[in-house]
């Protein structure tokens, strides 16, 4: 990014789409302070230390921190506007910007390429930083999910500089702010209930879609997005027809094999048409859509089927999608990001496949969106749950601030019990781990809380300890 080195305070600097700016903002050597209440809470959190390791200054999210030295404050959505370092901000007379509004402002210096979707967004724009790193092309990336091979002691995963114009962005319809994108090209992976309605995020993308300059990319199963459409879409699939149609599939326990066609209505190469055979080393439906729509991009900027082919099955993944802590004659542990219906559903009917007698670990994520999916999230459970399992809510994730505490899992497991299922609430996660005996295979998922993972290696140690 052209210009000046800038004093920058990030406010929420630990969410994961302003880590990553905060990250990519960094290596570019702008000076960077930043406070996050989860900070306060836990001064020992990971990516506290990654943070100041890298010689990021992180301060108590009290005010106290800013200055009249700053040269732009900007803050994360999840901070409300009557904190202490909005206040002083603004008493100083800072420049004010939202995560969303300067991500926004970050991509216009960029050929930028937007991944949004109201799932897999995380994987599908990390693997396609990957591949297009493996592939020379140099790009940059401002991820919210951390990609394992781009970790380091002084990266958490989720952005990387390169020297090319191209910038790999996960654009996020949370806040509705996907609207002030205008990127090169965009990716659309599918249209599901979320954060909005359904309709709501329709319109959302199909704003992005206008938006985008060049090439949208977008997958020809999904029944929502079949409803909106953009003059310079391209499409990918596994089961309609499309530009970039995922054949003879092989869905392993861990990985998936396919082949795809060459496709050369675009580029007129050759009237020979061949295919490839390509192994990802994630595994079910849900993953191949993402790798799909990577590969279909990468085609339509002129990569290779087979270039692609030859890095693809080295991607280790993203931080908490389907992260296997055991899998053994033990037992088996699995924790995973899944939070929204569509997520929760993908997860389990690839589980379901692995084992018999599963034990599902879910934390909703925030009281809004528990109370907005409150009867998906029962079909989902009432739909993928099998008489041999077992569901544990734990309660509503809480990261503070204001919100009504209307709703709690106990208003689903009630309803999900009224179905015939197998539910609890546990209050207390040691009472869980007391009783592990009782099933060898555990899925622990949900969003935002860094601890789910650290619960789920201690299941799996536990097993992996006392089972003969």
């Amino acid at each position: 990014m052209p210009g000046k080195s800038l004093k920058i305070f990030f406010s929420g600097i630990g969410g994961s789409g302003v880590s990553a700016i905060v990250s990519f903002m960094a290596d570019r050597g702008h000076v960077i302070v930043g406070s996050d209440r989860i900070f306060d809470m836990n001064p020992f959190h990971p990516l506290k230390r990654i943070f100041q390791a890298r010689g990021i200054t992180i301060v108590p999210q009290d005010g106290d921190g800013i200055d009249d030295t700053f040269d732009l404050v900007v803050f994360s959505t999840a901070v409300e506007p009557d904190q202490p370092e909005v206040l002083k901000a603004k008493a100083y007379g800072i420049p004010i910007k939202t995560r969303p509004e300067y991500l926004a402002e970050i991509t216009s210096s960029f050929k930028t390429i937007a991944v949004s979707g109201t799932s897999g967004k995380s994987t599908a724009s990390g693997l396609l930083a990957f591949l297009m790193v493996s592939l020379g092309l140099n790009p940059n990336f401002i991820g919210g999910g951390r990609t394992k091979q781009f970790k380091s002691s002084i990266n958490p995963g989720n952005s990387l500089t390169g020297n090319s114009d191209y910038l790999i962005i996960e654009a996020c319809e949370s806040d509705g702010t996907i609207v002030n994108y205008k990127p090169t090209h965009s990716i659309i992976l599918n249209l599901a209930l979320d954060h909005h309605t359904v309709d709501k995020t329709a319109s959302l993308f199909e704003t992005l879609m206008k938006n985008t300059a060049k090439k949208v990319i977008v997958n020809a199963d999904d029944k929502n997005l079949g409803k909106i459409t953009s003059s310079n879409a391209i499409t990918f699939s596994i089961h309609n027809p499309s530009n970039y149609r995922a054949e003879a599939i092989s869905y392993s326990s861990f990985s998936t094999d396919f082949s795809l066609s060459e496709v050369r209505s675009r580029r007129v190469e050759s009237p020979t048409e061949h295919k490839t055979r390509f192994s990802l080393s994630l595994p079910g439906e849900y993953n191949l859509y993402n790798a799909l729509s990577c590969i279909a991009f990468l085609s339509e900027i002129g990569i290779s089927l087979s270039a692609v082919r030859d890095v693809l099955s080295e991607f280790k993944g993203i931080d908490r999608r389907f992260d296997i802590h055991l899998n053994n004659r033990k037992g088996l542990v699995i924790d995973d990001y899944a939070h929204n219906p569509h997520k929760i559903s993908s997860l389990m009917k690839t589980v379901n496949q692995l084992r018999e007698h599963i034990c599902y670990i879910f934390q909703p994520h925030g009281f809004a969106p528990t109370r907005l999916m409150k009867k998906e999230y029962i079909k989902v459970f009432t739909e993928n749950l099998r008489d041999t399992d077992h569901l544990i809510l734990l309660p509503i994730f809480y990261a503070g601030g204001s919100v009504s505490k209307d709703i709690s899992s106990h208003d689903l497991a009630d309803e999900i019990k009224a179905q015939g299922k197998s539910v609890e609430v546990v209050e207390e996660r040691r009472d869980i781990l007391k009783n592990l005996y009782k099933y060898q295979s555990y899925i622990i998922f949900g969003a935002r809380d860094e601890t789910l993972s650290d619960f789920a290696k201690e299941i799996a140690r536990a097993l992996d300890l006392t089972r003969d």
